[in-house]
């Protein structure tokens, strides 16, 4: 599926509510909320802090999606195209970082 697809999506999702899209700022603290909470997942399963025997195993991979909602949520509310903005922003590392790193040998 292509980024477009993806909005369009969640746009006729968050249609079918009379509510629509939230504001930039209240969309932007969901954002913080959900990134808190993939930042404790990852500390459960990658850091010092360990679960409580009594809280279930979390799934990364759905916190991270749910940070992509809100991302594309916000995209939509202020008219962003991902796909160009994805395009653009690769653009932008292949030209200023194409030489940071050390590149893997061709095998």
């Amino acid at each position: 599926m292509e980024i477009k697809e993806w909005q369009k999506q969640v746009d006729d999702w968050i249609s079918q509510f009379e509510e629509g899209y939230w504001s930039p700022s209240s969309m932007m603290l969901r954002l913080t909320e959900e990134l808190g909470e993939l930042a404790r997942e990852i500390n459960h399963q990658y850091g010092q802090k360990p679960k409580k025997p009594s809280e279930p195993e979390g799934d990364l991979a759905l916190e991270m999606a749910d940070i992509l909602f809100i991302i594309i949520c916000m995209a939509n509310s202020m008219n962003i195209d991902l796909e160009d903005a994805f395009a653009r922003m690769m653009e932008k590392y292949r030209l200023r970082d194409s030489d940071r790193w050390t590149k893997k040998s061709p095998e």
